[in-house]
């Protein structure tokens, strides 16, 4: 598939001007919405089966589906931005996540609510990356690295008091008005986009990898689908062997297609370098225990511990207190020490603090909850700008952009994997609910994501490399609790100069050609 786009002047605005200043509360308020949609759901979960009287496989693909679409058209979508201009992608990706976000308040079966949860993926792939490229190839080039540090610890409060305020609707309201959380947020972001100047489009021709944007979706849903399935109904069910032996075929052919393609939407190529690769299989590895236990912990709470959802979801904020606080620090010391022992240090933290959870004694927060979540805080504080600055480092300057999508997408697909796995690592059978699975396979199902976790400090301790092509980026991506994404931190600094963000060619997140300088 293919067009023509003209090619326009980019509109380079002062972050203190108007259009800056509305620039910068478009992009926040997008990405909050998006984070949102990501985490607040699992507050819920409890509160949804029980009004709608769903089983276990259309509880987990309320979860799922959303981060399944995302994840697979993440790619596709920046494509599109390139194209038809980022302000117009964006405007449309908020107005396809509005519409979503409110089929899914008044949905009356949890066949439209999954629909309408997969229909906010959509916009969410529509929404990420054209944010933060109109972001970065508007400002004037002196204002990116400060714009999009303000962006980053803005769009951070989503994730701070999304899950808590999401759960006091629960308590106090409906789980239903979980879904109109976002509401405001999207319609500020569209008037805040009025006065916006619409960015260059990438110049010429839109090439979009149908193929392997199909064989993505058919593929990851066929997976995800059978392991949710397969925990519930039995492993040698037909319907979970098709939709394996199917998922697992149409991902095995993504190779060969992918290196068909003139454009594909994956650059395999960049797999020849060993540490990128260790990286990214760290990553979903990481990411994905990261999202298990984000969800197991709110269901624990809620289900074994009796906390109200308000409390659930509150019970991590201290963690994103303690990553904001860290992440600059860590960020300060890659340049100085390498990102290796500081990502290894990192996870395997994270990973105590799943075992902290594992064998703590039923009780209150303070003694079964509180110390697991700060050796989570301080796990994501010195892993995150480590493994972002290490997994660009791996790449040359023009496919920076390239990496940093690829190292989203691998965060969202651990995410779904993962989630997907639950019922499976709690126990779930024929006949016996996720409630009383969850009584007795907590436990272990904690302990697998901290092995997981494990392994995915061996590999980043055996493959990332200290050597560093250039300084750590000088701000904090948001926290990427339930698998929420890691945002591109642009092109390298100069190893004596002051940071540069965003210049690498023609990338995915159109973060090229357009930067004005």
């Amino acid at each position: 598939m293919t067009t023509d786009a003209p090619l326009r002047p980019v509109p380079n605005v002062s972050l203190r001007s108007g259009p800056g200043i509305a620039l910068i509360t478009a992009t926040v308020l997008s990405s909050m919405a998006g984070f949102l949609d990501a985490s607040v759901v699992n507050v819920a979960i409890p509160a949804i089966g029980r009004d709608l009287g769903a089983g276990l496989v259309a509880l987990q693909w309320t979860l799922t589906g959303y981060l399944l679409t995302a994840a697979a058209l993440l790619l596709v979508a920046g494509s599109l931005a390139d194209t038809f201009g980022r302000r117009r992608v964006l405007l449309t990706g908020l107005l396809v996540m509005l519409v979503a976000s409110l089929v899914c308040a008044v949905a009356p079966s949890f066949a439209v609510l999954i629909g309408a949860r997969v229909l906010q993926g959509v916009g969410a792939a529509l929404v990420v990356p054209s944010s933060l490229a109109l972001l970065n190839g508007t400002l004037r080039t002196q204002d990116r690295a400060t714009g999009i540090g303000v962006w980053a610890g803005l769009a951070s409060l989503g994730t701070l008091f999304g899950p808590f305020v999401g759960g006091w609707l629960v308590d106090h309201a409906s789980w239903r008005a979980v879904f109109l959380l976002n509401v405001p947020l999207i319609v500020g972001a569209v008037l805040a986009l009025l006065p916006v100047p619409e960015s260059t489009a990438a110049g010429g021709r839109l090439s979009v990898d149908t193929a392997g944007a199909l064989l993505a979706v058919v593929g990851l849903a066929g997976v995800i689908d059978g392991l949710t399935v397969g925990a519930a109904t039995g492993w040698t069910s037909p319907r979970v062997l098709t939709e394996l032996v199917v998922g697992v075929a149409c991902l095995l052919a993504l190779v060969p297609v992918e290196g068909r393609v003139r454009a594909p939407m994956v650059k395999l190529s960049l797999f020849e370098s060993r540490q990128f690769t260790a990286i990214n299989v760290a990553t979903v590895v990481f990411y994905g225990a990261l999202a298990a236990a984000g969800y197991l912990l709110a269901l624990h709470c809620e289900l074994t511990l009796g906390f109200t959802a308000s409390e659930a979801g509150a019970v991590l904020i201290p963690s994103s207190v303690i990553f904001l606080a860290l992440s600059p620090v860590s960020g300060a010391l890659v340049p100085r020490i390498g990102p290796r022992r500081l990502m290894t240090a990192g996870i395997l933290s994270v990973a105590a603090g799943l075992l902290w959870w594992a064998f703590a004694p039923a009780g209150g927060y303070a003694g079964s909850i509180l110390p697991g979540t700060v050796l989570w805080g301080i796990g994501l504080g010195l892993v995150v700008t480590p493994l972002t600055s290490a997994v660009l480092a791996a790449v040359s300057d023009l496919d920076l952009g390239e990496a940093s999508a690829i190292s989203d997408v691998a965060s969202r697909l651990g995410g779904a994997v993962m989630i997907a796995l639950v019922p499976a690592l709690v126990g779930v059978q024929a006949g016996r609910g996720l409630g009383e699975a969850l009584a007795q396979g907590y436990r272990t199902a904690m302990l697998v994501l901290a092995g997981l976790c494990v392994v995915a400090a061996a590999i980043s301790a055996v493959f990332v490399r200290d050597r560093q092509r250039a300084p750590a980026p000088r701000f904090a991506p948001p926290p990427p609790f339930h698998g929420c994404a890691l945002p591109d931190t642009g092109a390298p600094q100069g190893a004596a100069g002051p940071p540069r963000i965003g210049v690498p060619v023609r990338t995915r997140f159109s973060l090229s050609r357009n930067r004005g300088s």
